[in-house]
């Protein structure tokens, strides 16, 4: 059918003169343009809602007593953080009422480059849930480890026309903005009439007012109040965060008023298997939001049309005459339960079952893997006692944010080790994309661990592999574990692996069902909390220590960092 005959069919079904595909009878609606919930029918044409009153029709669901909202929307969250693949994802949200996620490819990206954006596109293409795209900005993020790509805007530009690219990812480089670097400016150029996404942790004042003059206009970094209100009154749209690790929405909530809740948005950001299944998705912040003393639809606007308005989908996040037809129809509000999802006015979950069936979910990973280690032993892994005091990463706890702390080391035949009775522990990053050879080393507080060793592929965000351990010997067993997976995480002690969970994607995500890599997800946990970890989600910390552009001390393959200094420091602490 031509596109003026649709529109002719809809304008006929929204005046009652022809029947509609399908009607949803009864409901009660959740207007999120007006807050209220009103009693109505709607109609749906060709996909899209027709109308929203009084209709009737061949095709009628019968939802007396039931909610019918907008299919939620995810706002920021990085794909890869979940290992699972888009479309073992998509299965595990469409079941939790999300229809629709703006995702980051920049941890692929930083592995694979380009092909690992074309991956994602390519991956994600026909889900029943709808994944558009911001382009990685950071890749490398910073100029301070090494990653497996690097990222021009020459480059990012030949993805403009992607229908689902929307535009530029969080600018993580906000030091290469405020000093006018020539590559940051180029890129935020390039995509200056697109979405242009904004990470400026703590960030405040003049520097601030620079950032968001350069055109960026989003943040999801925020952890208290002050910094989340600062940004606000300067136009930036509040993405409060709720995710596996980072969790700010409790704290963050009571800045979204009635007055100004249209530029905030719950978003999820990092989220790890065993949270999907426990928890859920968006619909869990929901219910954390009108547990908090939030009504209901405001809560729903702000994984609906608030996220929509900020991304520019004018089609979406709404019940309302002209929008898509993604529907949820919820027989509760609080908690939120998902009784049916309608993607484009059909119906693909119902009762616990997707109606296409349990197809397989498996992708094809082709040349996906990437792990290109220089050999190396043990004693790459000493360090050589030469002062009294050192630079240790401090951990907070439920915070991607660490202290810089100034220490003395333990010290045993020459060299610095674990000191397990002061929870002083070892660190390193392997350099796993070039064969450098770069080791970097440290020591963090607050890991907890008593013995053993973990360690990741998944390392934020260049992903080469980080390990954490109280001797020597168990932290090349676990790096060496990972290394041999082809990517993944491992639990060691004594040498022996214990626990681990192959990553063959990049060395980022898995190509096996939710439950299975929920499961050995588990069980790492597990193990580490018999190893004595005090953080219950040890890998995803572990994950975030290498991130340099996080206050305030991380460790990359190149060394220790200063995130707040913005450059590399040394291991020993003058003084």
């Amino acid at each position: 059918m031509k596109r003026i005959d649709r529109l002719k069919k809809l304008i006929r079904v929204a005046r009652g003169k022809q029947a509609p595909d399908l009607v949803l009878k009864g409901g009660r609606v959740l207007n999120v343009f007006s807050g209220e919930i009103l009693r109505a029918d709607v109609a749906v044409c060709d996909g899209i809602i027709a109308g929203v009153g009084s209709y009737d029709g061949p095709a009628v669901i019968d939802v007396a007593g039931d909610y019918i909202s907008p299919g939620f929307m995810d706002g920021h969250m990085h794909l890869e953080s979940t290992l699972l693949s888009p479309a073992e994802l998509a299965r595990a949200v469409l079941a939790r009422g999300t229809t629709a996620i703006i995702a980051d490819p920049h941890e692929i990206a930083n592995v694979l480059g380009i092909e690992g954006i074309r991956f994602m596109l390519a991956a994600s293409e026909g889900l029943p849930v709808d994944i558009c795209f911001l382009l990685p900005s950071c890749v490398p993020a910073t100029d301070l480890e090494t990653s497996g790509a690097s990222l021009s805007a020459a480059e990012l530009k030949t993805f403009r026309r992607e229908k689902r690219v929307l535009g530029l990812a969080e600018m993580m480089n906000y030091p290469g903005v405020l000093s006018g670097s020539d590559s940051v400016v180029e890129k935020l150029i390039a995509f200056r009439s697109g979405i242009r996404d904004g990470h400026a942790p703590l960030l405040s004042g003049k520097g601030l007012n620079a950032y968001i003059a350069a055109g960026l206009r989003s943040d999801h970094e925020c952890t208290v109040m002050a910094e989340a209100q600062e940004k606000l009154r300067l136009g930036m749209h509040i993405m409060i965060r709720e995710g596996t690790l980072a969790k700010n929405l409790k704290e963050l909530l009571p800045l979204a008023t009635p007055g100004n809740s249209r530029h905030c948005s719950m978003v999820t950001d990092d989220l790890h298997p065993h949270d999907l299944i426990a928890m859920g998705h968006l619909d869990h912040l929901i219910d954390i939001a009108v547990g908090e003393g939030m009504a209901p639809v405001e809560a729903v606007r702000m994984v609906t049309c608030n996220t929509a308005r900020y991304f520019g989908l004018r089609d979406v996040g709404a019940v309302a005459p002209g929008y898509r037809a993604d529907l949820l129809i919820l027989p509760s509000l609080a908690p939120v339960r998902v009784r049916s999802v309608i993607k484009g006015g059909r119906k693909v979950f119902d009762d616990g079952c997707f109606t296409d069936g349990e197809e397989t979910t498996r992708t094809e990973c082709g040349q996906m893997s990437a792990m290109n280690v220089r050999p190396f032993d043990r004693e790459a892994f000493a360090v050589p006692s030469r002062g009294e005091r050192i630079r240790v990463i401090g951990l907070i706890p439920n915070q991607i944010l660490t202290k810089l702390l100034i220490l003395e080391p333990a010290v045993r035949d020459g060299a610095v080790v674990s000191d397990v009775g002061r929870d002083i522990l070892k660190l390193t990053v392997v350099e796993r994309h070039r064969a450098t050879g770069r080791i970097g080393l440290g020591f963090v507080q607050g890991f907890g661990l008593k013995e053993g060793a973990l360690a990741s592929s998944v390392a934020h965000d260049s992903h080469n592999i980080i390990a954490v351990g109280c001797d020597d010997g168990d932290l090349f067993a676990a790096v060496k574990a990972v290394e041999e997976m082809n990517g993944g995480l491992a639990a060691v002690r004594n040498g022996e692996l214990l626990a681990g969970l192959p990553l063959p994607i990049a060395g980022l995500m898995s190509d096996r069902p939710l439950a299975e890599v929920a499961r050995g997800w588990e069980k790492l946990r597990r193990v580490a909390r018999d190893f004595g970890s005090a953080p219950a989600e040890p890998f995803m910390v572990l994950s975030f220590l290498a991130l340099p552009v996080i206050p305030e001390l991380k460790l990359t393959d190149r060394g220790l960092v200063d995130v707040n200094l913005f450059e590399h420091v040394p291991l020993y602490a003058a003084g």
